[in-house]
């Protein structure tokens, strides 16, 4: 018995729009990566650049680059300027300001249709303030209401009777599911926030270099940071959202295994993987054990893009454990913990799977000295705004103040739309071709009984 299988003949116009397709893909979809960075979108609206350029000056700009999805409250100008929004921002220091301004960053996205069906219970969402670990119990968390006659939209602190709390205005702009932001009537000041001690808190000016030594089991660390400079960039960190910094002991150096050169990595390289140790956040030992989002960006990523160099954090065993992708580690003690700098001894080196690979023999931990349950569990993907229990109601209305437009179309799907018709015209078009041709035998098999 023959079994006769035919295929169309593949012409070159055939194969050109297929690579055609593929490159249009390609293009698309990194158009729509870079789009998403708010303080360029803000950049677009004049009503919003005080607010904006407060971002810039307490460096809370580069936080929000690393974070997506998330949802921002801006202030506009003409409320940025009465009182007392106004008061906060000319008497306090920029760390201090920098916090409130991190109370203003939700980290869940919020579409128009999920404003609209809130229960008038409200919905607790976290900020980015709350990772910081510089606020007591959940007051780094929002508590959003609406109101059932009003439709009206408003933010507080879920502590009750907190004196701030601020309205919704309108739409701003959205990039669905990655990006939205909104106007409100004013700052938004975290409960229990002492502004009086932000005030007066002076900035800590640590010397890490100095403190790595007098611990006295970081010896190789404190000089790779020396030689490479890097510690001067980690410093200047401190100013900011702080840092946290995770030191491997000299024990973790010497159990390298020995086709793992770090001495004799490019400059570059070596730089990459020093900050692939360091988050730009202060995290206190207790925020790491409790931390909200387990895939956290180092300052590696900030180097290199969105979803590279990021580590997994999370607590196993009573302990708090942390995964590159192809190292386990875990946390062994306190070296230095005083806001906004910690810094922690760990186990293991963090070698990032972008520059060892996650396959390679040259990373595996040496036999007897893998770390006891430190397996990191992958961490649950959160369900799309859309299917958030919770969410029912009547549609609301949310108005615009003068001067501001609602945009609901944004480009990440004006390039979804595209994406959409060219595919299609690039299938018709391959089908059209395949259809002209006469099949031809290519192949033929017998079976013998």
């Amino acid at each position: 018995m023959a079994i006769s299988v035919s295929i169309s003949h593949i012409t070159p116009i055939t194969l050109f729009y297929l690579l055609l397709l593929l490159l249009l893909s390609s293009t698309i979809t990194t158009t729509t990566t870079s789009a998403l960075n708010i303080t360029s979108i803000l950049s677009s609206f004049q009503n919003l650049t005080s607010f904006s350029s407060l971002l810039c000056s307490t460096s809370v700009a580069p936080d929000l680059t690393r974070r997506d999805p998330v949802t921002l409250l801006a202030v506009p100008n003409s409320y940025l300027s009465t009182s007392p929004s106004s008061d906060l921002t000319h008497r306090l220091p920029p760390s201090s300001l920098g916090d409130i301004l991190r109370y203003h960053v939700l980290l869940q996205y919020f579409s128009l249709s999920d404003l609209r069906q809130i229960p008038p219970s409200g919905v607790l969402v976290t900020t980015l303030l709350q990772t910081t670990g510089r606020v007591h119990s959940n007051f780094g968390a929002v508590n959003i209401t609406r109101d059932p006659l009003t439709n009206s939209i408003t933010i507080q602190s879920p502590a009750p009777f907190s004196p701030s709390n601020v309205t919704v205005l309108s739409l701003i702009k959205t990039l669905p599911y990655n990006i939205t932001i909104l106007a409100v009537d004013s700052l938004l000041v975290p409960y229990d926030f002492n502004l009086l001690a932000s005030e007066t808190r002076p900035p800590l000016g640590l010397n890490i270099t100095k403190a790595l030594i007098d611990g006295h089991n970081f010896n190789v660390a404190a000089s790779m940071l020396a030689a490479s400079g890097v510690v001067n960039e980690f410093e200047a960190d401190e100013g900011g959202a702080g840092i946290t910094l995770f030191v491997p002991t000299d024990d973790a150096f010497g159990d390298l295994p020995g086709n793992v050169k770090l001495q004799s990595l490019p400059a570059d390289k070596k730089a990459v993987v020093l900050k692939f140790h360091v988050l730009h956040s202060y995290y206190p030992l207790g925020s790491l054990e409790s931390i909200v989002n387990p895939v956290q960006p180092t300052l590696a990523t900030e180097d290199n893009g969105a979803g590279s160099f990021t580590l997994n954090i999370s607590r196993v065993n009573g302990s708090v454990a942390i995964d590159t992708g192809i190292v386990q580690a875990s946390v062994t003690q306190t070296v230095f913990d005083q806001n906004p700098v910690a810094i922690f001894g760990v186990s293991k080196v963090f070698l990032p799977r972008e520059i060892f690979g996650k396959d390679s023999a040259g990373v595996t931990s040496k036999p007897g000295n893998a770390v006891v349950g430190t397996t990191v569990q992958p961490p649950e993907t959160s369900p799309s705004p859309e299917n958030s229990a919770g969410f029912s109601g009547p549609p609301s209305h949310l108005s615009s103040p003068p001067g501001f437009r609602e945009e609901i179309t944004s480009k990440g799907g004006r390039y979804r739309m595209q994406s959409c018709i060219v595919t299609v015209c690039c299938i018709g078009l391959v089908l059209v071709e395949i259809m002209k041709e006469k099949p031809c035998r290519i192949m033929a098999v017998k079976f013998l009984p």
